[in-house]
């Protein structure tokens, strides 16, 4: 018989956390199994699932990105006061705000390998600026009113008597491309060995620092994506917008299985930390439960992740 490796352990937790949530929520809440709500957990987060994808490939690179909630919140206001204010089309505001997402990931990472700069403290600079130029755009909310948008708001895929919203239908489509990306493609396992051990992926003679300013291009076109599905949901654009989101994300991931020390976990990992997240919400909506006791269960899954984490460290060492 076949060993599971230990490297699946993290996801196998967080699947089973899932189901034992889910199914005892479902027992204590009548209509909580339900396509309404199962729908609603993606099409009202969909922004969150998107960022948290993006964030999946720095993770798994060994690295940090705590821009990525101060970019969707510029994102928003960007693209609201082009298609408001300037009178541009919304797809030509989005190739905009995906242009400037991407050059922002680009310049960040190009600094981290570059000037061999942390992370951590490059990221947390690209966090005040993003934050500050959205404010700079404009400082108050930005209604969005576009025929455009009205008839994307139309696009929808039937799930029982439910329905999936294009940005849930989206962030399920990007799903699936970082899935192809991370475990068919040369760049997603040259991803896997540099977390692993960024030297001996330099000694195999991989591409590390082009594949490294590509994960946090990719993360920051991700980012920019994110912003694009928050103004669909929320029909606006605020400089205040994802404020402290890239915890969420960050915390989505770990749940989801990915080692922080890089290198191992999976899409479909983060898929499952980002729907316990959702969960957990859900709960405490159903149960008119104050938000905050949400806040303090994710923060106590994280760090028993993070204590699985480092017990399967031990192990492999």
């Amino acid at each position: 018989m076949k060993r599971i490796p230990v490297s699946s352990f993290p996801v196998l937790a967080t699947a089973v956390v899932f189901f034992l949530l889910f199914t005892a929520a479902s027992l204590s809440f009548p209509g909580f199994c339900s396509p309404y709500v199962i729908t609603d957990l993606f099409s009202e987060n969909a922004f969150l699932g998107i960022a948290a994808l993006g964030m999946t490939l720095v993770i798994l690179s060994g690295g940090i990105d705590l821009s990525v909630g101060s970019l969707i919140g510029f994102t928003t206001i960007l693209t609201a006061r082009c298609i408001t204010e300037f009178q541009l089309h919304p797809l030509l505001a989005w190739l905009c705000a995906l242009i400037i997402g991407a050059a922002f990931g680009a310049l960040m990472g190009t600094l981290i390998v570059r000037f061999k700069m942390p992370p951590f403290l490059v990221t947390l600079g690209g966090l005040f600026l993003a934050r500050g130029l959205a404010f700079a755009i404009k400082k108050e909310s930005i209604q969005i009113h576009h025929s455009f948008y009205d008839s994307l708001d139309n696009v929808r895929i039937p799930i029982a008597q439910a329905e999936l919203t294009f940005p849930a239908i989206l962030f399920l489509l990007l799903l699936l491309r970082i899935i192809w990306l991370l475990h068919y493609t040369p760049f997603g396992r040259t991803i896997y060995a540099i977390g692993g051990n960024q030297h001996s992926a330099r000694l195999m003679g991989l591409p590390v620092d082009r594949s490294l300013i590509w994960v946090y291009t990719l993360n920051g076109l991700f980012a920019a994506l994110a912003g694009i599905a928050m103004t669909l949901y929320m029909d606006s654009g605020n400089p205040t917008n994802a404020m402290a989101l890239e915890l969420d994300v960050i915390a989505v991931v770990v749940i989801g299985g990915t080692l922080l020390s890089g290198g191992v976990g999976y899409a479909v990992g983060t898929l499952l930390g980002f729907l316990i997240h959702t969960t957990i919400y859900q709960i405490t909506y159903f149960a008119n439960l104050p938000a905050s006791l949400g806040s303090i269960t994710i923060g106590l899954l994280l760090l028993l992740f993070i204590l699985l984490q480092r017990s399967l460290s031990r192990i492999q060492r």
